[in-house]
């Protein structure tokens, strides 16, 4: 087993005020400080995304998803910054339900997200439909249904009859999430498959962002899949309690807390 005691500590000692607020927040739900939420909606831009910092004052769709995990963590998905950003993740969707970094960002982008690339186009999608989705306030009552709705299609139509998809590991597994969300559990289980033979292979990061986002749609803590995702935690986390980040050590404290979120 993991030791969540000692991921704990590693984000007390390490971490901002915001990140001890998303600790206190997916420990026991606990309503973080007013100055820890104004802290992580800060600098969005007059649209209602945010820019990556690769992206200057351009919003960024795989920017505008991480913060949103973020405030996921704060409980501030119904406040308004993330209103505004979910509205304009809806107002980006392309007519074929899919999404695209802004065409300026096409010489700055990393490979991920650049504009025209199809594994970007689907990777983004995924995690925009992602976001899009777990974002409803229950059943029947999102307001961007109609938009998760035409991002799920998109994704489902780029499965292959043995389940793989045309992109990134991690565009797998947050169309998994879509995709069971939706209710398509068969096609979410091919991906399952897929990734849960990948697991042992992935690096910490992966396999933490991977099991919170199924644990964010529902998946049981006793699937396979979480399953092997939670001995891949045990294995990889280090002795300070904390677990790398694939972005170097100043996303430590972020992998560490996805672990935590996954693990809870």
């Amino acid at each position: 087993m993991a030791d969540i005691d000692g991921a704990i500590g590693y984000v007390v000692a390490h971490g901002d005020p915001v990140d001890r607020a998303r600790l206190s927040y997916l420990r026991s739900g606990a309503a973080p400080p007013p100055d820890a939420v104004a802290k992580a909606e800060m600098g969005q831009a007059p649209g209602g995304g945010w820019p990556a910092f690769w992206a200057g004052d351009t919003a960024s769709v795989d920017a505008t998803c991480f913060r949103l995990a973020e405030l996921d963590d704060l409980g501030a998905l119904d406040r308004e910054p993330a209103r505004k950003a979910l509205a304009w993740l809806a107002a980006r969707q392309r007519p074929d339900g899919t999404w695209e970094e802004d065409a300026s960002l096409a010489d700055a982008a990393p490979v991920w997200a650049r504009p025209g690339d199809p594994e970007a186009r689907l990777y983004l999608t995924a995690n925009a439909g992602f976001w899009l989705a777990v974002s409803g306030p229950g059943e029947g009552l999102n307001p961007h249904a109609e938009v998760v709705a035409r991002a799920t299609q998109a994704f489902r139509a780029t499965i292959r009859e043995d389940g793989s998809w045309p992109s990134y590991l991690v565009a797998g597994w947050l169309g998994a999430a879509l995709l069971y969300h939706a209710g398509w559990f068969y096609e979410a289980a091919q991906i399952q498959v897929i990734l849960a033979d990948r697991v042992p292979d992935m690096t910490p990061a992966e396999v933490a962002w991977l099991a919170a986002a199924m644990r964010r749609v529902g998946l049981g803590s006793d699937e396979w899949l979480l399953t092997a995702a939670r001995k891949r935690l045990t294995e990889t986390q280090r002795s300070d309690g904390g677990w790398p980040s694939d972005d170097g050590p100043a996303f430590d404290v972020h992998t560490t807390l996805t672990a935590i979120r996954a693990l809870r």
